[in-house]
């Protein structure tokens, strides 16, 4: 029996895999944060790991059979993702009021709790990542086989 499926380009399966890259260091990146420097992540943190850790699996199921229409499901998970994210780095600087803010006192989503070169902060890591994921989805929707 056999199948009939669309010869993948050589690019669209780099795009995959560079997506597909990004979505599993972004996972094992927050397990480390968490399991190995013992950081309690917040409600937002926990909020961004559904789609993040969706997608690692998502983009890795499109990496073996090939398949760029992933780029339907994989671009909404992704949009969640980077809405959360802002909607998190707003709330680090200061722009969200406290009553809206979804974060219990035990574990504020504020609490500044790794800061790299003094900027870089873990939801920004955030927002870069699933930045990157949409900009590599939407390469990828664009390119032909």
């Amino acid at each position: 029996m056999s199948h009939d499926r669309a010869m993948v380009s050589s690019r669209q399966w780099g795009l995959l895999f560079v997506g597909w890259l990004l979505a599993v260091v972004s996972t094992v990146g927050s397990l480390f944060f968490s399991e190995v420097m013992d950081y309690v992540p917040c409600v937002l943190c926990w909020y961004q790991r559904i789609p993040m850790y969706a997608l690692a699996v998502i983009l890795g199921i499109a990496l073996v059979t090939q398949d760029v229409n992933v780029v339907k499901y994989a671009q909404p998970l992704a949009l969640i993702g980077v809405a959360l994210a802002a909607f998190h780095c707003l709330l680090y600087l200061g722009y969200v009021p406290k009553g809206i803010q979804p974060c219990s006192q035990d574990i504020p989503c504020s609490e500044v709790k790794l800061q790299v070169w003094g900027f870089l902060t873990i939801p920004l890591m955030s927002l870069a990542a699933f930045l990157a994921i949409v900009f590599v989805l939407f390469l990828l929707k664009r390119s032909k086989p």
